[in-house]
């Protein structure tokens, strides 16, 4: 049995006569006047007074493939209504182009150019970035207004950094044919890992904690399990800047590799060693937030399961404070949409009774605004089955394109959601390089639409205090 299930096989074929323009060499060479496709261009973050751009540069090497070539980069801006002046421009030659846009003003529209070598950047050749009201296709987005009150937090949300995986992309039976790390440069999931760590300490993420919603490692090796262990606590303390939760990639594991670690049943736990203990819920206070980490990992498949003693659990406390506002995060998305719309299918999720059961406890429990998961490698917002005030978000896996983590921003009267790419120059290749994957179909997929990635939701969160 595959992790993925017929329906993903069935998508393989689909990817296969669909390709796209891939990377098709690693290297990087520079520019040659007149022979220049500036593209991939993405509006990935737009926030109350920041927008981030990023595109890429390719030229033809010697036997006419498409390499990417380093150039410069700069961004024309101004108001909808207004001239366009330059707000951008990149202190070195690069082909993977990062540009943040600072200063703006919320509320207001705004045009703007991305530009290399004086041509303007262009969307790939994707339906994400091309439709008639994408802001790559108007060259204009509006800036939103941001929630009233101060700001209280800043917590990062992300998953899937696959840490020891060596090939990325890969479905079932080493199909499609996946991506390896270029030689010489240091193995990608760390890469990815080491940009999203060094990203929210840096003044302008300033994030105060990170929640990682599963597939932490590629297997659970004793080797991933220590190494990206060890990358975290670097960052902080488990249990009061980051709180982790297993996925399927995480889950206990049959054979001889895995024998050094705890049993469990007839297998070795040795995610569970450094972390959390298989389908245990785990509660954390953050002042008066409340996490709460659900396992719903199965055994031996990559479904969603909760089994009955954590139910029963998470039932004891959200009935003990139903009002207090909590954030809930699990490795498998939880809504009917999540199932239907994702490449794998229904049984890819939390499976449809436990989903069924989660949401009727949602509705009884006023004070969960939040559920954050990851699994389907996508930025995705879905509706939940049942009439409820809780937001069902998927956020885009760290170890690939788009590469990257959101920011959930709490003020006294709601909160806001961006979804932030990591901006490292190996970083920015890297994730450059695996848009190709599903036969260059993967950003389709992954990147969500503007609003998956950007919004912003009033709720009252007066109670809350800001960290000390």
């Amino acid at each position: 049995m595959t992790c993925c299930g017929p329906s993903r096989r069935r998508m393989l074929g689909a990817f296969a006569a669909a390709a796209l323009l891939p990377l098709a060499r690693p290297g990087s060479v520079r520019a040659q006047p007149g022979s220049v496709l500036v593209t991939d261009l993405e509006v990935v973050t737009i926030t109350a007074s920041s927008a981030v751009l990023t595109w890429t540069t390719l030229g033809p090497d010697g036997s006419g493939a498409p390499v990417p070539v380093e150039t410069d980069g700069e961004v024309w801006l101004g108001p909808a209504d207004g001239a366009l002046r330059q707000v951008f421009a990149e202190t070195e030659p690069t082909a993977f182009h990062y540009a943040e846009v600072t200063g703006l003003e919320p509320g207001r529209r705004y045009r703007f150019q991305a530009r290399s070598l004086g041509v303007p950047a262009a969307p790939a050749l994707n339906i994400a970035t091309r439709l008639p009201n994408t802001p790559e296709a108007t060259g204009e987005f509006t800036t939103p207004v941001p929630p009233p009150g101060r700001l209280l937090r800043t917590i990062a949300l992300a998953n899937d950094v696959h840490f020891g995986e060596e090939i990325s992309g890969l479905i079932t039976a080493g199909l499609p044919p996946g991506l390896r790390q270029e030689p010489g440069l240091p193995p990608y999931p760390e890469v990815m890992l080491t940009a999203v760590l060094d990203d929210l300490r840096l003044p302008d993420r300033a994030a105060d904690h990170l929640v990682i919603a599963g597939d932490i490692t590629a297997e659970a090796t004793p080797d991933q399990v220590r190494g990206v262990h060890g990358h975290l606590t670097t960052w902080g303390e488990a249990g009061r800047d980051w709180f982790a939760c297993r996925g399927n990639h995480d889950r206990p594991h049959l054979g001889e590799d895995y024998s050094s670690c705890e049993p469990y049943l007839d297998h070795f736990d040795c995610w569970g060693e450094s972390f959390s203990p298989r389908q245990q819920l785990a509660e954390f206070e953050v002042g008066e937030l409340r996490l709460l980490s659900l396992d719903t990992t199965e055994l031996d498949g990559s479904g969603g399961t909760i089994e009955r003693p954590q139910f029963d659990h998470l039932r004891e406390v959200l009935r003990a404070d139903p009002e207090r506002p909590t954030l809930v995060f699990s490795h498998h998305p939880v809504t009917a949409e999540s199932g239907w719309s994702n490449l794998a299918g229904p049984g890819f999720v939390l499976n449809a009774a436990d989903s069924a059961e989660l949401q009727s406890l949602y509705q009884s429990a006023s004070g969960v605004f939040l559920h954050h998961s990851g699994h389907t490698h996508r930025n995705r917002r879905t509706h939940p089955d049942l009439p409820l005030s809780v937001e069902f978000l998927e956020v885009a896996a760290a170890k690939e394109y788009p590469g990257g983590y959101s920011l959930l921003r709490i003020y006294e009267g709601g909160y806001t959601l961006n979804f932030h790419k990591t901006r490292t120059a190996n970083a920015r290749r890297w994730s450059t390089r695996t848009r190709s994957e599903f036969s260059g179909l993967f950003p389709e997929y992954t990147l969500g639409t503007t609003a998956d990635r950007n919004h912003t939701v009033l709720h009252d969160f007066s109670g809350l205090t800001s960290p000390q």
